[in-house]
């Protein structure tokens, strides 16, 4: 798949980490409910898993992804997503650095790279990023380490590069539509909002992501391209 250009695929970006799965819940399942209930784009994220069972997985996400068109990036991990044919990768700070990310996937791959201050999304902006995934927007339970977005920092980092810029730390359907205040009060326009808990810890994926989807389509924030 060629990087996106003329649609957002950014607006429902649903990180898919198997850790915060009900019990007995299938994360293969569980991200094609969520993809038919609109999620945009998918990141597979695995912390613990051996590298075979993590690829075994991967082939299977992928399959279901490409099913509905959905990209899907690999968090982290080259490896992975060189193997299976992935759609990019989302790295962060301590990961390959973004250039050489680049020189290894080629120009047609999509690189995501956390950024928390203006000089990792300027460095990440020079080195071949196409977008920026800036939090925590709000306390997490799946990175207990992370620190709080401001409204000034992300004004700071939206100002100093061109990239689509998507929100991740802690949304879910109850503060969505606050930040989509605070967003708008700051006249701010953000490519979408990751989101990992808010769909894949409920019972039916389906139904929350139709509900975040509801929101998002509620909003004037978002970018539509």
């Amino acid at each position: 798949m060629l990087k996106p250009t003329q649609k957002n695929p950014y607006q429902l970006y649903l990180v898919a980490d198997q850790n915060c799965l009900p019990k007995d819940t299938s994360l293969i399942d569980a991200v094609e409910q969520a993809i038919l209930g609109g999620v945009s784009i998918v990141q597979l994220r695995e912390k613990t898993a051996d590298t075979r069972t993590f690829y075994q997985q991967a082939v299977a996400i992928k399959t279901r992804c490409q099913l509905h068109d959905v990209p899907l990036l690999i968090n982290d991990r080259l490896d992975i997503a060189l193997a299976i044919g992935a759609d990019g990768v989302h790295l962060g700070q301590s990961d390959m650095p973004c250039d050489i990310a680049r020189q290894l996937l080629g120009d047609n791959k999509i690189i995501g790279i956390s950024a928390r201050n203006v000089t990792e999304a300027v460095q990440a902006h020079q080195q071949g990023a196409d977008y920026l995934g800036v939090g925590a927007v709000f306390g997490t339970s799946t990175k207990t380490d992370a620190k709080l977005l401001d409204m000034a920092t992300l004004v700071e980092i939206m100002d100093s590069v061109d990239l689509p810029i998507v929100l991740i730390g802690g949304i879910n359907e109850t503060n969505l539509p606050s930040l989509q205040q605070q967003l708008h009060t700051q006249k701010i326009s953000v490519a979408g909002v990751a989101v990992v808990s808010a769909i894949l810890a409920k019972d039916n994926p389906f139904h929350a992501s139709q509900q975040l989807r509801r929101l998002l389509n509620q909003s004037l924030i978002f970018r539509k391209n």
